[in-house]
């Protein structure tokens, strides 16, 4: 893979997964909408205005129109900034420091530096749950927080629950990526080098990157959904007047309230568009970065 300095890596890791969120962020509207429906509920027993992939699409235009489709979106914009500009430029020193030479490194490697994006970033990722569930009363799942803005909704939290309100929840968010980030950077680096052995397509092709990214989408999608899921309820759930969560006290008590109130299936809730939103997300950002290295590592030749 080529060389950059740590700080390009940031730039560019921030960029493509910006890049890419502008694609994916509909599908995350959806996913969020579908993780929240029945919240705590046994299956059954709740109307489901959310059933599958594009019945959902529909159902968020016609409550939101299409503009509903990227609610969210400059927080999700500014969480993939954060998160992944810290996660690329820490994945970045460890590979410059050598340990993701190491047995297991990648894999090591990828989880501390998600860990550290996803707790920079998790005031961004609270927002913008909180902003993609509203809707509606109609149409509405999961607690409504009503804000009006980004700004609007930090303002908020900040003067009624302090500086640790913008945290709450993420106990939930460093397992979520870390799980996530640990797939994605060690199956990507392993499946495009396993792609550019078998000689398939050209080296230098950004076919290869294409490749080595839907490969990792599937291990991602696969280990990252019931964090996922787990991560929205703890976003999303209303607070009481000392900002303590009203549903869940934090990711194990999530965990088994989900399990035991809505069956195990239930931290599978939005796979569908979970995959569909982790598939191009991971494909688009990774080939992204991936490119936008190789022309900064040109760069950075051709300048000596």
């Amino acid at each position: 893979m080529e060389t950059v300095a740590p700080a390009v890596d940031l730039v560019l890791g921030a960029s493509a997964c910006c890049l890419a969120c502008v694609f994916t962020n509909p599908l995350e509207v959806v996913k969020t909408r579908l993780q929240l429906q029945g919240e705590l509920q046994a299956r059954g027993t709740y109307p489901r205005p959310y059933r599958g992939f594009l019945a959902s699409v529909a159902a968020v235009v016609r409550a939101d129109g299409l503009c509903g489709l990227q609610k969210g979106l400059a927080a999700g914009l500014l969480y993939q900034g954060l998160m992944n500009g810290v996660r690329f430029y820490c994945y970045s020193l460890a590979g410059q420091a050598g340990l993701t030479q190491q047995p297991g490194g990648t894999v090591v490697a990828g989880a501390v530096a998600g860990a550290l994006g996803a707790f920079v970033g998790s005031p961004a990722y609270l927002v913008k749950t909180q902003l993609q569930a509203q809707t509606v009363a109609a149409m509405a799942v999961g607690h409504q927080h009503h804000h009006q803005s980004v700004l609007g909704a930090l303002e908020t939290i900040w003067r009624q629950q302090g500086l640790a309100g913008l945290w709450r929840g993420v106990g939930g968010a460093v397992p979520r990526v870390m799980v996530g980030s640990a797939a994605q950077l060690a199956t990507f680096a392993s499946a495009k080098a396993w792609v550019q052995k078998r000689q398939w397509l050209p080296e230098d092709s950004w076919l290869v990157a294409l490749a080595g990214g839907m490969i990792s989408s599937v291990a991602v999608a696969a280990v990252m959904t019931p964090f996922d899921v787990v991560s929205t309820r703890l976003y999303n759930q209303p607070v009481d007047g000392t900002g303590r969560g009203q549903l869940y006290g934090g990711l194990a008590d999530c965990l088994v309230k989900i399990w035991r109130q809505e069956g195990p299936l239930a931290l599978y809730k939005g796979l569908g568009p979970a995959y569909l939103r982790l598939g191009p997300h991971t494909i688009l950002s990774m080939l992204f970065w991936d490119e936008l290295r190789k022309l900064a590592a040109r760069s950075q030749h051709q300048g000596t």
